[in-house]
């Protein structure tokens, strides 16, 4: 092994480790599977954190595409990671930080600053060990002090960017003691024309991982139905793993009942006694049982919650999705999601809009499908149906204000359109000079302060709240006054920042500078969501005092 002093790696930090690889094609639910996984060993008594390995170029997620790549989720520090990093938060109910998540991208900068700083004293620095060491060391650090640390590896098997990491992996299994690390591939099984459970891509996946230098320990296939026993053994067979060590993952309504299919296959269980910590868990009557009796809950009704953005893509929202579904956990009702395409001519033709119970304006950048949003917002404000506005849909209802009831007409933000005579949302003093586009929002967590007595304040239950950023504009200053003027009550603030806002004469209009999607748990939902279902449901009657913005 090479020294400290050479690699910065230190092979003693960590416990108990789950590699999660996937086979055949990507998006089969590795996220899903690990995170399932771990939500049952929280159940049974145990620390759990997750890395997720992303060997894509980027050092992390903020500039890539949410059409191709899904959205881009905010940690508490400001990580801007892969939405699998949210998966773990939501089924852990565990704050990831950016340590937790490794990309390609992250680790070749630091051995590279590393080189030119002449940290390596004259070796030549290569991918054994100097990149294997780096991609250790990270696991390790983020899996400090927990009992069990789950690591997905992004991509499929095979994937010439994967090399490096399931080469460190190989490493890492010599260093372990063999009760202390599990290997988990997840494959496809398809069917055939003639409804065949098909085992010939996972035995090719499998044949694949061998040839690395890794053997699986655990087989989960990925299929619409549960795998049949013969079908199972003979996997077994071609795999080299007992018939006890390869599972089903199949098809669910819902990706929270899949700790639920976790649990019925023994998953869990086997995890637990392959890593030696049966006789450390929780009987199963003292276990948590507060995730199966959550989302098995008996619905009393259904509510339709337009969803207005210009993304056609459901992992392009899907914190906002998740979020609207814990809170309608949290009420007891279905949450029924419907799509408003607003780069459309004219979005309020939309029977998704017009039908809807309420609606919500998600973040977002650039100035395609700006115009469809306001005049979304125009529609919930004109109309008295609830909404909730995110980010830019924070953004944009400050600028329907200003256009459609101060008369402001050529009214916008800086970032649509740099000629606006009244720049209402305008960039952010500190951003004025950023040349860099990645990381360089305001990102994370920050703290803001709640008008007593407001709507905000309500739905808070607190004259404070901690939410997460990501933001490069704001609401101008120096328009503070003329909004006085209306309804609008600025109700959250940071500083002199606008963060909150709100309609005194509305029966529910709220719009977030931050993103409180990003904190909203199956266990814990969101309060602006929860806020929106109750004023769907006419539970909330609400009509916020005037309150004056200070100029």
């Amino acid at each position: 092994m090479p020294t400290e002093s050479d690699t910065g790696y230190d092979p003693t930090l960590g416990n108990k480790f789950v590699f999660v690889t996937g086979g055949v094609m990507s998006g089969l639910g590795k996220g899903i599977t690990a995170a399932s996984t771990g939500r049952l060993l929280k159940n049974a008594g145990f620390d759990v954190t997750a890395v997720k390995i992303d060997p894509y170029l980027n050092v992390d997620a903020g500039t890539m595409n949410p059409f191709q790549h899904g959205e881009v989720y905010v940690l508490k520090d400001g990580g801007e990671v892969d939405l699998d990093l949210g998966n773990y938060e939501r089924f852990l109910d565990e704050d990831m930080t950016f340590d937790h998540n490794v990309t390609t991208g992250k680790t070749y900068q630091h051995v590279i600053e590393k080189e030119r700083a002449g940290d390596y004293l004259g070796k030549t620095v290569q991918i054994i060990p100097h990149i294997t060491d780096d991609i250790k060391r990270r696991i390790r650090e983020a899996a400090e002090g927990t009992d069990v640390c789950l690591v997905e590896v992004g991509g499929t098997v095979g994937d010439i960017e994967g090399m490096p990491y399931l080469e460190a992996l190989r490493q890492f299994a010599h260093e372990q003691d063999d009760n202390d690390i599990l290997f988990a591939h997840v494959t496809l099984v398809p069917y055939s024309k003639n409804g065949e459970q098909k085992t010939k891509p996972t035995q090719h996946s499998v044949k694949e991982l061998r040839s690395i230098g890794l053997q699986p320990d655990i087989l989960v296939g990925r299929c619409e139905d549960k795998l049949h026993p013969d079908v199972k053994e003979k996997i077994a067979l071609f795999c080299d793993v007992p018939v006890d060590a390869v599972f089903s993952n199949p098809d669910v309504e819902d990706i929270y009942h899949v700790p639920l299919m976790v649990e019925e296959e023994g998953l869990d269980e086997y995890v637990m006694e392959e890593l030696g910590l049966a006789d450390r868990a929780l009987p199963a009557e003292e276990r948590d049982n507060r995730w199966r009796e959550l989302v098995t809950q008996e619905r009393t009704g259904e509510v339709d919650i337009a969803l207005v953005g210009k993304y056609d893509l459901e992992d392009a929202y899907m914190s906002v999705n998740e979020a609207l579904k814990h809170a309608g956990l949290e009420k007891g009702v279905d949450v029924n999601v419907r799509w408003v395409d607003s780069d459309e001519d004219d979005v309020t033709e939309s029977t998704n809009l017009t039908e809807a119970d309420g609606i919500v304006v998600p973040g977002g950048f650039g100035a395609r499908g700006t115009e469809g949003k306001i005049e979304a917002i125009r529609y919930a404000r004109e109309n008295d149906v609830p909404f909730l506005g995110l980010c830019l849909g924070f953004q944009m209802a400050v600028v329907d204000i200003a256009r459609n009831v101060l008369g402001y007409e050529d009214a916008h933000s800086a970032e649509m359109d740099e000629e606006t005579p009244h720049p209402v949302i305008d960039i952010l003093p500190e951003q004025e000079h950023t040349e860099d586009m990645g990381g360089t929002m305001r990102l994370g967590a920050h703290q803001t302060d709640i008008t007593p007595g407001t709507l905000a304040a309500d739905l808070y239950e607190s004259n404070v709240c901690t939410e997460r950023h990501r933001h490069r504009y704001e609401v101008n200053p120096e328009y503070f006054e003329d909004f006085a003027e209306t309804s609008l009550v600025f109700s959250g603030r940071a500083g002199r920042r606008m963060e909150i806002l709100e309609l005194a004469d509305h029966p529910y209009f709220i719009g977030t500078q931050f993103h409180p999607e990003f904190r909203s748990r199956p266990t814990r939902a969101s309060p602006p969501f929860v806020g929106l279902l109750e004023a769907v449901l006419g539970e909330r009657d609400w009509s916020a005092p005037e309150t004056e913005v200070e100029a």
